[in-house]
């Protein structure tokens, strides 16, 4: 009934799409096995796509070929830069997504590509011969046979949903939880734990009174989030904003003693930066009100998210407290908020290419590896697509450093730190930061995407392109220079100091108070050197200018720090015989089996006099 194939992705999330797009387009046969074929990407949360340190992610996702820039861009309905005010650095991008066209283009995505075939049941267990897994089992029986596999099961292992005192299993409400994976996984000698979100009610956006709340508008030039020739918004929705009183508060105070999260019940931890709105009021219990967002979760539908109000309290609870909130008096609630718990793999268990090292060709991505948020999947099933399918080649892995992506940053800390609790990228998390900005992923990232068979030909022109443009406007504005003439007014309207001689635009440019738009409107040698040059030329050269002594010192000081990186060590090493360091970092050295001394050197417990001594060992 099925052949043989290269690889199989179970679970058709953010993560199994990614894998299952990335693998097949490097020419794999790939088949994605779901509970439901019509929940494919299913945005199971909020409706929006990026945020601080997430747009980064995206657009590295984007860089190397994968999809969720591109179907962001298609399905977008608001679009806003965050964190405008600070350096590039900070700029992220995000996004409200249209919820049923996302997932709809995800799928029609899919489809698309031949190499991709689709069969709808629960996968049980898996096929195991000498440590390698072989294939998949499902719950009629069936086993069907693969050289890779990658687990992306999300919130479904033995998922149980929580509303007040009620308990149920599921793995996202009104789909049932999936069985049988995590108690094999632990038999084959996998450490497994518990973890723990939610999601807040869903309200008819007909009964809002908008009057009451502040409109949180767009962009007035909303940029995207691909490299590639995606259709730029035009028409945006509002996102609105009001706030919890102390009034909300008592009335959810009046179902803690029904909390599961209070009495106990749900024993896995929850995301400590997206806590529920009772975790809120009782861990700051000094704050009168906290914030709320009502997010419309599409273009041509009633149903709003209530972001900020994440909840399992009992669902009349749920209601009367969210009636006191300004603009929601009248709300008409479409269903309630809940907690769910489901089982984990503490990633300390993979390798860096996201293969797990008790089992030979079988992968894990997403929230199985104790992470939340659609960007940290979709990374996660990007790289485990991309390194089960060169595995399935027997070809080198693909491994992304820290000071490569955000994305290396993601999946260093999962592998070498490991998590207790559901894991979010922020920008300081990231030591690199000023080099790893989300203008530049396309820079960094896609001449590696090409080299392993994922981004197009046409992909790499179009960065090869940017990098020369940038390169020659660089260079042309240290020799293109003005006299004081000239320039003298617009200094003195933009309240910029005038020159006494003429001057470079190089220099000028270096002043914080001005920027390379206010430049070219004010000057037409440079209007007509800049004219035929999209806009994201023009912010390269700008932020080259403006940071390239702070980006000149990260780039010397990554240099250093990742030395190590390039030191291998044999997995078979035997750190036990290593007397000389410290207990802790000799089991967590054994543990996590670190494929360099780089790796060695970021794991928790591991010493600088450690490192000293592996490095002696090594010979070096």
């Amino acid at each position: 009934m099925f052949p043989k194939y290269d690889v199989i992705v179970v679970g058709a999330g953010h993560a199994g799409c990614e894998a299952a797009h990335a693998a097949a387009t490097m020419g794999s046969q790939v088949l994605l096995i779901t509970m439901n074929l019509q929940t494919i990407a299913q945005m199971s949360c909020n409706p929006a796509m990026g945020g601080v340190a997430k747009g980064q992610i995206v657009r590295e996702i984007d860089a190397l070929g994968g999809m969720s820039g591109i179907i962001s861009d298609e399905t977008m309905i608001q679009f806003r830069m965050l964190n405008r005010s600070k350096g590039p650095a900070m700029w992220s991008p995000r996004c409200q997504s249209d919820r049923m066209e996302f997932a709809l283009n995800w799928r029609d995505k899919l489809e698309k590509n031949h190499n991709v075939s689709f069969w709808q049941e629960m996968v049980t267990g898996l096929t195991v011969k000498d440590n390698r897994v072989t294939g998949v089992k499902t719950s009629l029986g069936l086993e069907i046979e693969a050289d890779t596999v990658v687990l992306t099961n999300g919130t479904f292992l033995n998922g149980k949903i929580h509303i007040g005192e009620k308990n149920f299993g599921g793995g996202r409400t009104g789909e049932s939880a999936a069985f049988g994976i995590t108690e094999q996984l632990v038999e084959l000698g996998f450490e497994s734990g518990r973890m723990k979100t939610g999601t807040p009610p869903r309200v008819d956006g007909r009964s809002i009174n908008y009057q009451a709340m502040e409109e949180q508008k767009g962009d007035e030039n909303p940029e995207k989030f691909s490299y590639t020739d995606t259709p730029h918004l035009v028409n945006q929705n509002s996102c609105w904003i009001s706030f919890t009183n102390l009034a909300v508060h008592d009335e959810l105070r009046k179902g803690f003693d029904k909390s599961p999260m209070f009495n106990g019940r749900i024993k896995g931890l929850g995301p400590r930066y997206c806590p529920s709105v009772e975790d809120k009021i009782n861990r700051f219990a000094d704050k009168d009100s906290h914030q709320i967002f009502l997010e419309p979760e599409g273009r041509s539908t009633i149903e709003m998210y209530v972001n900020g109000f994440s909840t399992s309290l009992p669902e009349d609870i749920q209601y009367k407290a969210i009636t006191k909130i300004p603009g929601f008096e009248n709300v008409k609630m479409l269903r309630p908020g809940y907690a769910i718990e489901y089982d984990f793999f503490p990633p300390t268990q993979l390798k860096l290419t996201l293969e797990t090292q008790l089992i030979e060709n079988l992968y894990f991505a997403g929230q199985i590896n104790g992470t939340t948020g659609y960007e940290e999947a979709g990374a996660q099933g990007l790289i485990a697509g991309i390194n089960a399918s060169l595995k399935s080649q027997e070809k080198h892995p693909f491994v992304l450093k820290r000071n490569e992506a955000y994305i290396g940053v993601l999946i260093d800390d999962l592998v070498n730190k490991g998590t207790d609790e559901p894991y979010r990228m922020f920008t300081s998390r990231a030591e690199f930061r000023t080099i790893l900005r989300q203008d530049n992923a396309d820079i960094r990232l896609t001449k590696k995407g090409h080299e392993i068979g994922l981004a197009s030909d046409q992909r790499l022109e179009n960065v090869n392109q940017k990098i020369s443009k940038s390169e020659t406007l660089y260079q042309e504005l240290q020799d293109l220079k003005v006299q004081p003439d000239e320039i003298n007014d617009f200094l003195e309207s933009a309240n910029s100091n005038k020159v006494r001689e003429k001057v470079s635009f190089y220099n000028l440019l270096k002043r914080p108070e001005l920027n390379l738009n206010q430049m070219v409107e004010a000057n037409q040698s440079l209007k007509d050197l800049t004219e035929s040059l999209k806009p994201e030329i023009l912010e390269q050269a700008e932020i080259r200018v403006k940071y390239e002594r702070y980006i000149e010192k990260e780039l010397i000081l990554a240099e250093k720090l990742t030395k190590f990186d390039d030191l291998k060590i044999n997995p078979d090493f035997e750190y036990e015989k290593l007397t000389s360091i410290s207990i802790e970092a000799r089991q967590k050295l054994k543990k996590i089996k670190p494929q360099t001394l780089g790796q060695a050197s970021r794991i928790s417990g591991v010493s600088p006099a450690d490192i000293s001594v592996l490095m002696i060992q090594l010979g070096r």
